[in-house]
């Protein structure tokens, strides 16, 4: 079932069925909330009455009282019961989202408009995700995130567990699914032969990494989805990409993505503190030019340019705004190496060509 912001129905605008139960609701509000947030969508007023929107579906729904007699009176009668509070009395802390809802999430008006405030959405996202970051983990979740191998895929795995099986299904890379006890995994000679032959490309995104979906114009819909590379087709140029949450692919071009990759923060002068912190990326604005990331250290989030956001060892990026030499715009690289003194890349764009360019002239 679809979520469809276009209603009035908190069930529909979710994309739950009238019996789904909490772990369901929470799945879908993380979800969309995430793909909504403002931050992520930066100077889209759309995005921000969707995030809105969400957000009150949820908070009556998640509230078993008021999701009672929503589904026996409808939503006037539940907004109702959310501002008079518990026992006739105001202020009702429901299903545990601290301060209430600043008098009720107020339901939808004409054409499915939210009268829920941004600041009591904020409310309940920051009380969903907690101190994890909600933007950067895998599929579906928040919580601290530890990357394996320092490069520009997600590749990661939760705080405390088993690099080699996040990475390699469950399995040591050298083993058998006996694990540790099991018998080595040998790969046959054509297998090798195989391997060896497919060249090692330096231009591609590296399959794992977490991407968002943008300017598509068939299927606009799925825009702000996020998905994860599962590999790469050559003959069309194009990623394929396995949605959040579904078994759903999409056959994608390179420009509509956006990389969800970790970043340190750089040369801030406003906020010499944040300096060295690590962000996840957000969103890219092209009328500032400037990404939006999130700092989970301090739980926020900032509109920076490229030049204050140091992109990891093998993060791929894509050459932009070079004037000697134009010929290398719209190329993709990995990233080798940062010269602290030059304050610039070394791109490595294949087997043979390694180029050194500014901070400026890389995106994501």
């Amino acid at each position: 079932m679809a979520p469809n912001l276009n209603s009035d129905d908190y069930y529909q605008v979710l994309g739950v069925p009238r019996g789904a139960d909490d772990a369901a609701l929470k799945k879908a509000y993380k979800k969309l909330a995430v793909k909504w947030h403002p931050d992520k969508n930066p100077g889209d007023e759309t995005a921000t009455k969707n995030f809105q929107k969400v957000s009150e579906a949820y908070a009556t729904l998640s509230d078993s009282k008021k999701r009672q007699i929503y589904d026996q009176y409808g939503k006037d009668a539940a907004n109702q019961a959310d501002q008079m509070g518990e026992g006739g009395m105001p202020g009702h802390h429901h299903h545990g989202f601290p301060g209430g809802f600043g008098g009720g999430g107020g339901g939808f008006g004409p054409g499915g408009a939210s009268h829920m405030s941004q600041a009591d959405a904020d409310r309940i996202f920051s009380h969903i995700f907690g101190g994890g970051d909600p933007f950067g983990g895998g599929f579906g979740g928040a919580g601290p995130q530890m990357r394996f191998g320092g490069g520009g895929p997600r590749g990661s795995v939760q705080m405390g567990g088993d690099p080699f099986s996040s990475m390699f299904g469950g399995m040591h890379p050298s083993m058998s699914q006996g694990g540790f006890g099991g018998q080595p995994h040998f790969q046959t000679r054509q297998q090798r032969q195989q391997r060896h032959r497919q060249a090692k490309r330096y231009d591609t995104i590296p399959t794992g990494t977490m991407v968002s979906l943008r300017g598509l114009v068939n299927k606009p819909e799925r825009n702000g989805d996020r998905g994860e590379i599962s590999s790469y087709d050559p003959s069309s140029g194009r990623y394929v990409v396995v949605l959040e949450d579904t078994e759903e692919t999409m056959k994608v071009k390179p420009t509509n993505l956006l990389q969800h990759v970790h970043v340190n923060i750089h040369g801030l002068e406003s906020r010499t503190d944040l300096n060295g912190a690590e962000a996840t990326v957000l969103a890219w604005n092209p009328t500032n030019e400037r990404f939006n990331v999130y700092i989970s250290s301090v739980s926020q989030a900032m509109s920076l340019r490229p030049a204050n956001l140091l992109l990891q060892k093998g993060t791929v990026g894509q050459i932009v705004g070079i004037k000697a030499k134009p010929e290398l715009n719209g190329r993709w690289g990995t990233i080798n190496s940062w010269d602290k003194t030059t304050q610039r890349y070394d791109v490595q764009l294949s087997a043979d060509k390694v180029i050194r360019v500014k901070m400026d002239n890389i995106r994501l």
